[in-house]
């Protein structure tokens, strides 16, 4: 019999799985795995030998094996990770006052955003909840073991489209917000979509995290071009729905937050800022502008410093916040739109 993971199993799938009943058994379990790090049943004492005996035969607890690593000068570190004969990648990043962990949902992406390495491989399939809830597993445990700065924040950036693995993602949320397992706050949980409306809408009937749109154009021929999902879904029916979920949710403190990638000569022009403002005008809004990260084989180039503050600095006087990301891990390939899931 194939063992399942664990990781996959909240407490009604695992007493429909195996008739477990006594609630302070699950808690237990969960106490060993997510505090103690201990993956293996045997070691569970406090639970009785039958217990321990039954969930070995069922089940393993099964982590993403590391397939390669690399360390950058800023401190970021970038794991390629093997799940389920597939390679995702993962983000550590470290600063002075947190620590961000940037995690994958699906194995590629199917969005094919003219900018980002991940859609160049395409999509190969979802991670399960268990893959998902792996990853940060793996690092807390690394982190543990190297006694470095545990994980302050989670952001869900890294392969795939979140809303189109919906029910895997929001159920790994669940587990994130949990006390029981990493109890993270839901203002340090950040979900990036490109924009898929209806699971944006639904999305408020399930979790209340922070809520970021990757914009990348103030007008929609030329998102449709850079972003293909823009041709069905187009940026006004996108914002109405990020400010749809922001009006019913506290996370994102009624603020549509906004990700706008600078491409040189594209999207950053004073035009475009000005074009950019008046699509926010009804929707009270913070810009996060990002520079392009090389991806190879692309026509897209950096946009200068210059055009960059140009940018922000008309956001900023006509009342729209706005800041300027820095790169993390670039000498690592490990910045925004790096992530390809394949070895470099």
């Amino acid at each position: 019999m194939n063992k399942l993971n664990l990781l996959d199993f909240n407490i009604d799938k695992l007493e429909k799985k195996i008739f477990l009943k006594k609630k302070f058994i699950y808690n237990q379990i969960i106490y060993w795995i997510y505090k103690k790090f201990c993956f293996d049943f045997k070691y569970m004492t406090n639970i009785s030998i039958d217990t321990r005996n039954i969930l070995s035969k069922m089940f393993k607890i099964i982590l993403p094996k590391v397939i390669n690593f690399k360390k950058s000068i800023d401190g970021s570190i970038k794991w390629w990770l093997n799940t389920n004969n597939n390679i995702i990648e993962i983000i550590y990043i470290p600063s002075f006052s947190r620590s961000t962990l940037c995690i994958s949902t699906q194995v590629g992406c199917s969005m094919k955003c003219k900018f980002c390495a991940t859609g160049k491989n395409g999509f190969k399939r979802n991670l399960s909840v268990g893959e998902i809830i792996g990853q940060i597993l793996f690092v807390s445990y690394f982190l543990y073991k190297n006694k470095m700065k545990c994980i302050t924040n989670i952001v869900i950036m890294g392969m795939g489209e979140p809303l189109l693995n919906f029910y895997n993602v929001v159920n790994s949320i669940k587990i994130m917000l949990d006390k029981r397992f990493f109890g993270f706050s839901k203002r340090k949980i950040v979900l990036s979509t490109s924009g898929i409306v209806p699971f944006i809408y639904k999305l408020y009937n399930y979790i209340d995290i922070v809520l970021v749109i990757s914009l990348h154009s103030s007008n929609n021929n030329l998102r449709s071009k850079i972003m293909p999902v823009n041709r069905k879904y187009d940026i006004i029916s996108l914002l109405r729905a990020a400010f749809f979920y922001v009006k019913n949710t506290k996370a994102s403190k009624n603020r549509i937050n906004i990700e706008y990638l600078m491409l040189n000569n594209i999207n950053d022009s004073i035009d475009n800022a000005y074009e950019l403002l008046d699509l926010l005008k009804n929707f009270p809004s913070k810009v996060n502008l990002i520079p392009f990260n090389y991806i190879g084989d692309v026509c897209f180039t950096k946009s200068s410093e210059e055009k960059m503050f140009s940018f922000l600095n008309i956001l900023n006087k006509n009342g729209i916040f706005t800041s300027i990301r820095k790169n993390r891990g670039l000498d690592i390939n490990a910045s925004c739109g790096q992530l390809s899931g394949v070895l470099n």
